[in-house]
């Protein structure tokens, strides 16, 4: 999952307005709630857990090298 900046929301106003962490999410799938300038809690649409649990079926060491290689930068940023 490559992190979109536009959909990361800090857990002071994720407290205070849920309703627009519910809009990032149902407009990009995801959001993610930081706390302490950290990402903390990834929210997603219940749909993607369907998806999520087919995908225990399938070997983890191809779906970790898959998703480390599509989401390196990503990975090095949030490492910093």
């Amino acid at each position: 999952m490559l992190v979109d900046t536009r959909n990361i929301i800090s857990m002071t106003e994720a407290n205070q307005n849920f309703s627009k962490v519910a809009r990032m999410v149902d407009h990009a799938g995801s959001a993610i709630i930081i706390k302490n300038n950290k990402p903390r809690y990834l929210i997603i649409n219940f749909e993607e857990t369907e998806e999520m649990q087919m995908a225990s079926n399938e070997d983890l060491k191809n779906i970790s090298e898959r998703l480390i290689k599509k989401n390196r930068k990503a990975y090095e940023e949030l490492a910093k």
